[in-house]
C-alpha cells in the first residue's frame, strides 16, 4: 500500500533480498557511505548534469530498477521530465502527467512522500486504478515518490521505480530521503547560478518553456470551449487518454489544427 508520513511500510516479502548488502548498517555508517558515494559520483561533474549523476547514483545504490526527477514550475500544471534513468521512468513520468493521477501527482498536492509497494493489487492499484494499470503494462510494479523541496513547498519530486513488488528496505529508505534532499540541493544550487551562468539557468523556468505547448493548447481549448485552464486542461488530457497519446502528443494535435475541441 502507499505509504505516507507517521504510517510505516509493511514488512518485506519473506527470503527477498531488498538491498544490495546484507545484514543491517547503523545509520550513521550509512549516511557516511552515501556522503562518500556521492562525492565519488559528482566527480567531474558540474552544473545541469548534477540531479542526473545523483539518479544514476541512486539506481547504483538501491534495489530500484529505475529513477527519474521531474519538476513543476509556478503552476502543478507545468511539469517537465529533467532526467529519466530509462525510457520506462521516462513513459512512467509522462503518463502520471497525462492522467494528472499517479504516486508523484499525489507528493505535489499532499507536500509528502508516497510509498507503493504493489501496483497490480490493493490499495495501492485502487488509489490510482488507471495509472497503475498502465505502469503494470509498462513492468512497473512498484513506485517510490519523494518531494523535492521543503516541508512546507515542493518543487518536483524524484520517482523510483522497481520492476517487481516490495516495499523499501530500511536501508533502501535510508539512502532514498538523504538522496532527495541531495538533489534539492543541487537544484537550488543551480537556481542560484542562474543570473550567473546562462546554463545553470531557472530549471523552474525550464520546467514551464519545455511544456509550453501543453500551455498553448490549453488557451486555445479555453477559447474555443469558453471554460477555464483548468477544465481545459483536463479535456485534453481526456482526449489524450482516449487516443492512447501522452498529453504532449495531443497539445501539438491541436496547435497544428489536427483536433478543435466543441461543446
Amino acid at each position: 500500500m502507499a505509504v505516507e508520513p507517521g504510517e510505516r511500510e509493511g514488512d518485506e516479502e519473506p527470503g527477498r533480498s531488498t538491498n544490495h548488502d546484507s545484514g543491517s548498517i547503523p545509520e550513521a555508517q550509512m549516511q557516511d557511505r552515501l556522503g562518500g558515494y556521492f562525492a565519488s559520483a559528482l566527480q567531474g561533474i558540474v552544473g545541469t548534469d548534477v540531479p542526473a549523476a545523483l539518479c544514476r547514483a541512486c539506481v547504483d545504490l538501491m534495489d530500484i530498477t529505475g529513477a527519474s526527477v521531474s519538476l513543476v514550475g509556478t503552476s502543478a500544471d507545468a511539469r517537465t521530465l529533467w532526467w529519466s534513468s530509462d525510457e520506462v521512468a521516462g513513459r512512467l513520468a509522462e503518463t502520471q502527467y497525462t492522467l494528472g493521477s499517479g504516486p508523484c501527482m499525489t507528493v505535489l498536492s499532499h507536500v509528502a512522500p508516497v510509498l507503493a509497494a504493489d501496483l497490480a493489487g490493493g490499495a495501492d492499484a485502487a488509489r490510482w486504478p488507471v495509472f497503475a494499470q498502465q505502469a503494470v503494462e509498462l513492468g512497473v510494479r512498484a513506485v517510490f515518490s519523494l518531494p523535492l523541496g521543503s516541508t512546507a513547498v515542493v518543487f518536483g519530486t524524484l520517482d523510483l521505480y522497481r520492476a517487481s513488488p516490495g516495499a523499501l528496505s530500511e536501508q533502501d529508505r535510508a539512502l532514498a530521503f538523504p538522496a532527495a534532499d541531495a538533489i534539492t540541493t543541487a537544484l537550488l544550487h543551480l537556481d542560484a547560478q542562474g543570473a550567473e551562468n546562462p546554463l545553470a539557468r531557472s530549471w523552474l523556468d525550464q520546467s514551464e518553456t519545455d511544456h509550453e505547448e501543453v500551455h498553448q493548447a490549453t488557451g486555445m481549448i479555453m477559447v474555443h470551449l469558453g471554460v477555464d485552464s483548468h477544465h481545459a486542461l483536463a479535456r485534453l488530457r481526456a482526449h489524450a487518454f482516449t487516443n492512447g497519446q501522452s498529453v504532449t502528443e495531443a497539445a501539438f494535435d491541436v496547435i497544428a489544427g489536427r483536433i478543435r475541441f466543441h461543446e
